[in-house]
C-alpha cells in the first residue's frame, strides 16, 4: 500500500499551536490533498490504456452529463482555468472524442459536443471504470461512503462560496 512513511497530516506541536482551532481543518486538508493526488494517479494509470488522462476523463464525463456545455461552463465544473479547459478540449478533439463548436447565439463562445466515437468509447468503459473506483473505496462501508459524500458536498458548498474571496 502506498502511503507516506510518516503521517504527514499530523501537525507538529508548533503547527498545532499556530493552527489553534483550525488544527482539525489543516489535518483534513492535508489528507484530502493526499487522497486527491493518489486517486488522480490511480485513474491516470487506469485510463492510460485508452490514451486518456484523468483531466480528459473528467471533461468527457462533464460533457456527457451537460447538454452542449460552453467551454467556460466546463472550466467551472472542472475547477480549472478556461485556458486549461481549452487545452484539454483540443487534445480530446484531436483524439476524435469531442468536437468544439461555435455557439449559435454567441459566436464568441465555444461549446463542447461529444462525437459518436467518443460516446461509444466512453460508454463502453463505464462498467470497468466504475468497478475500479469501487475497489478504491472498498475500505469504506456503504454508510461510510454515504457519509463521506454528504460531508464532501458540504465542504464543496463552503469552498464554492469562498471562490470570489481571498
Amino acid at each position: 500500500m502506498i502511503s507516506p512513511s510518516k503521517p504527514f497530516h499530523e501537525l507538529s506541536d508548533s503547527e498545532a499551536a499556530t493552527a489553534g482551532k483550525a488544527a482539525d481543518a489543516v489535518r483534513n486538508f492535508r489528507l484530502i490533498l493526499f487522497c486527491s493526488q493518489r486517486l488522480r494517479t490511480l485513474l491516470d494509470e487506469h485510463l492510460r490504456e485508452a490514451g486518456l488522462t484523468t483531466q480528459q476523463g473528467v471533461m468527457l464525463s462533464i460533457v456527457r452529463t451537460m447538454a452542449l456545455p460552453s467551454l467556460g461552463e466546463v472550466a467551472v465544473a472542472m475547477a480549472t482555468s478556461h485556458q486549461n479547459a481549452k487545452q484539454i478540449a483540443v487534445a480530446l478533439e484531436r483524439k476524435g472524442m469531442l468536437k468544439i463548436v461555435v455557439d449559435k447565439k454567441d459566436r464568441r463562445a465555444r461549446r463542447l459536443m461529444p462525437t459518436a466515437a467518443g460516446r461509444r468509447g466512453w460508454e463502453s468503459r463505464d462498467a470497468g471504470d466504475f468497478e475500479a473506483i469501487g475497489a478504491w473505496f472498498s475500505g469504506l462501508s456503504c454508510p461510510e461512503q454515504k457519509s463521506l459524500h454528504r460531508l464532501l458536498e458540504k465542504l464543496t458548498e463552503t469552498i464554492g462560496r469562498k471562490r470570489d474571496q481571498p
